[in-house]
């Protein structure tokens, strides 16, 4: 009676014992996943944080570099940790009444009025595959940096970075200068001067020369330099910040 006793007991035990196990290893299963997923966002928000940030283009003001609806990635190293060079395209916040409100070249999408869009918005922006809304960010191409002499134009209606006159394989021009506005400025430490590709509908330096900041971008107003569009696929490519356009510029007096 006592063995058999004893033999029931063992056999219920042995049959709870694998039950024990699955759940046990169901349950590690969804702890690691669980870890995996905060490590991942908290990966994704110091990447955004430190690193880089999307973009999305809503304006003109740039093509045929970046066209309406690409969306580009922004390296936030520069300025950070990298110096800006001439030729970036870089993102940067208003310097003061560049887009006054309502100003549509702002390059970030407007806010959905979908809760559910709102919701995945917020998600995709916190893990940094998205960027928050803002009506005061810019996107140009840099084209004077602290101490250079530009100038728009010489006698054959060409742009020249101390004295040396550049040829823009970038731009978009239409009329008699390749800028919104003549001018002729020697760029202050710390400050940029820069301009859109679209140069004949770009809110640029050139059309802000009459604002406090007289047209200068503040470096420490930079995002960051972009170097990629990521969307749509078919125009996935690398944006090049042109150096031979700029050869020789540094060897000229400024």
């Amino acid at each position: 009676m006592t063995d058999g006793t004893t033999n029931t007991t063992e056999t219920r035990a042995a049959a709870r014992s694998p039950q024990r196990s699955a759940g046990r290893t169901a349950w590690l299963f969804v702890r690691d996943i669980v870890v995996i997923f905060i490590v991942a966002l908290l990966v994704s928000f110091l990447i955004k944080t430190f690193l880089i940030r999307s973009f999305y283009i809503p304006s003109e003001s740039m093509e045929n570099t970046l066209m309406v609806n690409d969306r580009i990635i922004v390296n936030e190293l520069e300025p950070r940790l990298i110096p800006v060079h001439r030729g970036d395209v870089i993102v940067f916040t208003d310097p003061g009444n560049w887009l006054p409100p309502g100003e549509s070249e702002n390059i970030v999408a407007p806010r959905s009025s979908n809760p559910v869009v709102r919701g995945l918005s917020d998600f995709f922006t916190f893990i940094g595959l998205a960027t928050a809304d803002s009506d005061n960010h810019l996107v140009k191409r840099v084209i004077g940096i602290p101490g250079d002499h530009v100038v728009c134009c010489n006698v054959l209606n060409q742009i020249t970075v101390n004295g040396v006159p550049i040829k823009e394989p970038y731009t978009q021009v239409t009329g008699d200068i390749p800028a919104g506005k003549p001018f002729n400025v020697t760029v202050p430490p710390g400050d940029l001067w820069v301009l859109g590709d679209n140069r004949n509908d770009s809110e640029d330096s050139s059309m802000h020369q009459d604002l406090p900041s007289k047209g200068f971008v503040p470096e420490k107003d930079v995002v960051g330099r972009a170097f990629v569009i990521s969307w749509p696929i078919s125009r996935w490519s690398w944006l090049s910040n042109y150096p031979d356009v700029f050869r020789g510029v540094d060897e000229k007096g400024k």
